[in-house]
């Protein structure tokens, strides 16, 4: 693993910030962030997902279907974050991510095979950017949620619903520095890795 995968950070964008103006200003801020390591997005499903679970509930279509197609709701998520800004470049290779700059990481059908990520409700995007950091051996993964944080207890996240069910079992396997922004704390940023205080930890 090169110097620079070593510095990669992995930012989940929260799907929920589809309608705020802070939208735009994480992608202004993890651009300029970009100077001191590469930075790949995990695009949340926002309101692409939600049609998903408005599609399941109606036709009534199992898991395995409806987890293909939240992948793909993450999928145009992460392409509307590229039409919004010129920093931004794609990738869907897991083993070729960009060595320096802002990418959004676009899952495809390979995603589907993976044993570690189960199809169904149980896994979204939080889990999904956790295996992700995982996997490149990231420095750090940040979520990034509209909702405020009161614990860095997963066990207790996850009980909330703050974070997905699947989260625990995936951490423990593999322990990680990860933590959750307020996503009206864009320009914290740089100060929050420079400082990896407040992590998430188990229970």
């Amino acid at each position: 693993m090169t110097e620079k995968s070593a510095k990669m950070i992995v930012v989940k964008m929260g799907g929920s910030l589809f309608g705020t103006p802070e939208l735009g200003q994480w992608l202004h801020v993890l651009a300029q962030a970009t100077h001191h390591q590469p930075i790949v997005i995990v695009p949340g499903g926002g309101p692409f997902a939600d049609q998903v679970r408005q599609a399941q509930q109606l036709h009534r279509v199992d898991d395995h279907t409806a987890h293909h197609m939240a992948l793909l709701a993450m999928k145009q998520f992460g392409l509307l974050l590229c039409g919004m800004h010129v920093a931004c470049q794609s990738f869907e290779c897991l083993n070729s991510p960009p060595a320096c700059g802002l990418s959004v990481w676009l899952p495809d059908d390979h995603i589907l095979s993976q044993p570690e990520l189960p199809h169904s409700w149980e896994i979204t995007a939080d889990s999904i950017a956790l295996w992700l950091t995982q996997h490149l051996q990231a420095q750090a993964l940040i979520l990034v949620k509209r909702c405020h944080t009161h614990t860095t207890s997963i066990t207790a996240l996850c009980k909330a619903q703050i974070l997905d069910t699947g989260f625990a079992s995936r951490f423990r396997a593999q322990p990680i520095q990860a933590r959750i922004i307020h996503y009206q704390h864009a320009a914290r940023f740089t100060d929050n890795i420079d400082n990896m205080t407040s992590c998430l930890t188990l229970p």
